[in-house]
């Protein structure tokens, strides 16, 4: 029977997707038990300590709204309600939606009330949710830490071209070690520390060579939070390849396609030991015009791989350059005296947008290291509003070009050999005879408003997020980077290229990119590195929980901060997430497994335990501040004061409920 069922056609395929639907199903159950904990044990604290003092429990739910499912047992009816964004524990002169029981003197007479109850009682009940989400909180953590947790190094795997930390000349590689005096264990530290901090920051960090820096920076201020441009670094290892979600390891029609499986650690390259993704991308960029012999770690054995350069592609136009908009302090272009406003007009007499084309600058410098180059710049000094020509002499160093990339839409162009930045603009100044502008008319003097890049590649879809095309509009400030939208094609196999531009007219050319006939190559060979990551681990509950201990006082410290921060503007309210989004990364995060889980479930308790104690009425902290008065004056505040502070709270806590799910459902989803 087994054997017949197994040849049934279409069988496999009906019982791979039972699979996948079952596994799907339990990640949502994970997800949904978990978060369904997080409130159980809050409303269990007020009910535990209710019931203790003596008070009349009418109902204990989880959730709002209607009751879905309910049974009683003794006095107390437990029920299950629609809307599951929280829960209530209902009890006997207490009930947010009817503030007058809490100076009901009829009520107060009953002694199984809660307002019948001593000051001292009912501090407790209203306090006893936030403690057991704080110790709920503490579990989940440290139950994580003993299983082992994930995290990413504090290593930087990438500076954005032009931001305060590249100016500040952090490199790819460079490993933080603590910011403003605090330790730092893990990117997200590095994260944490930028958003939630105010003013400059001090960081300091040891450098590959075992080198340490020590430097302070202001950093950038985006709409969102505040910003020092780096990314987590990449590891040798090959990502895994996942092919039901058309996830590859390398990228169709690079040198790498087909050259490696899942999990490759790359240990040499030509021979030289590599042991970072920056080292690793440091001996790729210095030999991207020649073939390059990788030796791999695939399993037990040692395998090599040899890679052909992977071209430019280029479509034949070069574009005129802007001025100069950033330099790395103590660089050789800023020794020179180069200046941001500069604009580069020549290179050793060669002329730039004519002799030169820009995008390449970098590997001309490159070739030149250990010269004396002479660099003609135009500049407008405060002395004299007419521009002139200013001769500087400067001798490169032979950092490799490429290594940081304008991956991003406002990321310059940089020149590593001296150390500045800066874009390319819309204006076309050549058009290269004979290559596909020439072949389809676009004339020089012409401007680009937009670029479209179009494929069918259904594995470029899912690298670059996008379906079938995205259009990259030059004439955005946010877009007017040129060298973003050559860079962007690069990756893309059997792309078109779309050319919306003005000259005498509008006019739109759909082009097909060639190799680029000047033999420029590009820094990498197309096969694509997981995420670098460390295991954080405890030996011994012991140290799990001292972890975990450690761990909720920064998170609750992080609340604040995130809050404070609100406040003043230096966190945008877009970043914040409701219950929506909160479902969706419970569900991300149960896929990632169980320890991943426990983590966010400790966050949500500590969030949960900290934003319920603000002393917002409705809220356990509002309660607090009414007792607080009451133990102080020795009179409870009156059904007005009551009722007013209940109800602006309540519009408050449903105001900021609406606007979280607009978040969820038109920000965060790009649905607007």
């Amino acid at each position: 029977m087994d054997t017949l069922i197994g040849n049934l056609p279409g069988f496999g395929l009906l019982a791979f997707d039972v699979t996948a639907l079952a596994t799907q199903a339990l990640h949502i159950l994970f997800a949904a038990l978990g978060l369904g904990l997080v409130i159980f044990f809050h409303e269990l604290g007020h009910f535990a300590v209710a019931k203790w003092c003596g008070v009349f429990v009418e109902r204990f739910s989880i959730g709002f709204g209607p009751i879905l499912w309910s049974f009683k047992r003794g006095d107390t009816e437990y029920a299950l309600s629609l809307i599951p964004f929280g829960g209530y524990v209902k009890m006997l002169g207490q009930d947010d939606m009817d503030p007058s029981q809490l100076s009901s003197e009829e009520i107060a007479e009953d002694p199984r009330s809660y307002s019948a109850k001593s000051v001292g009682q009912r501090m407790a009940i209203i306090s006893a949710g936030v403690i057991m989400n704080i110790g709920t909180g503490i579990l989940f953590f440290a139950f994580a830490f003993r299983g082992g947790v994930e995290a990413s190094p504090p290593t930087v795997g990438h500076v954005v071209v032009g931001k305060p930390g590249w100016q500040e000349g952090i490199e790819t590689g460079d490993m933080i070690t603590r910011i403003n005096g605090h330790d730092v264990r893990s990117f997200r530290d590095i994260l944490r520390f930028t958003t939630l901090s105010r003013g400059e920051l001090h960081i300091e960090g040891v450098r590959p060579d075992k080198s340490t820096f020590d430097i302070r920076l202001e950093p950038n201020r985006d709409k969102l939070r505040r910003m020092i441009g780096i990314g987590p670094a990449s590891a040798v290892e090959v990502r895994p390849i996942d092919v039901k979600n058309n996830d590859p390891a390398v990228i169709p029609g690079s040198p790498a396609d087909g050259r490696f499986k899942s999990d490759d650690r790359i240990i040499a390259v030509n021979g030289q030991a590599v042991s970072s993704y920056a080292e690793m991308q440091t001996q790729l960029s210095k030999h991207r015009t020649e073939a390059v012999e990788l030796t791999l770690r695939r399993g037990d054995s040692e395998q090599s791989v040899s890679l052909d350069p992977w071209s430019f592609s280029d479509v034949g136009i070069w574009m005129d350059i802007e001025q100069i908009t950033a330099l790395q302090k103590g660089s050789v272009g800023e020794k020179a005296g180069l200046q941001v406003g500069d604009k580069i007009i020549k290179v050793n007499s060669q002329g730039v947008g004519r002799d030169i084309n820009p995008l390449h600058l970098a590997e001309l410098f490159e070739s030149l290291a250990g010269e004396e180059v002479t660099v003609t710049v135009v500049r407008i000094s405060k002395d004299s509003p007419e521009p002139a020509e200013v001769d500087i002499v400067v001798t490169p160093t032979d950092a490799p070009a490429w290594i940081d990339t304008p991956e991003s839409p406002d990321a310059p162009l940089s020149i590593p050999g001296i150390g500045v930045a800066y874009h390319l603009t819309s204006a076309i100044v050549k058009v290269v005879e004979g290559s596909p502008a020439a072949k389809a008319g676009v004339s020089e003097k012409s401007s680009l408003k937009s670029i479209e890049l179009k494929t069918d590649n259904k594995v470029w879809h899912q690298l670059a997020g996008s379906d079938k095309s995205f259009t990259i509009k030059l004439d955005d400030p946010k877009q007017r980077n040129m060298a973003f939208a050559l860079w962007a094609f690069q990756d893309m196999p059997d792309v078109t290229v779309v050319l919306n531009f003005q000259s005498e007219e509008a006019k739109s050319v759909e082009l097909k990119p060639v190799a680029d006939p000047d033999g420029y190559a590009l820094p990498r060979r197309g096969f694509l590195s997981k995420l670098e990551s460390i295991q954080v681990e405890a030996d011994a509950l012991p140290e799990a929980l001292t972890m975990a201990v450690a761990e909720t006082r920064n998170n609750a410290i992080d609340i604040y901060l995130t809050i404070r921060n609100l406040i003043t503007g230096d966190l945008s309210a877009m970043n914040l997430q409701g219950p929506v989004g909160i479902a969706k990364v419970a569900y991300a995060v149960s896929q990632q497994g169980i320890e991943r889980l426990l983590m966010f479930l400790g966050f949500l308790s500590i969030n949960l335990a900290v934003l319920n104690f603000l002393p917002i009425p409705v809220l356990d902290g509002g309660h607090m501040v009414f007792l607080i008065w009451e133990a102080v004056t020795r009179k409870r505040p009156s059904e007005r004061v009551l009722a007013a502070a209940t109800y602006c709270g309540m519009a408050f806590v449903l105001g900021l409920m609406l606007f979280v799910i607009y978040l969820d459902i038109f920000f965060h989803t790009g649905g607007n």
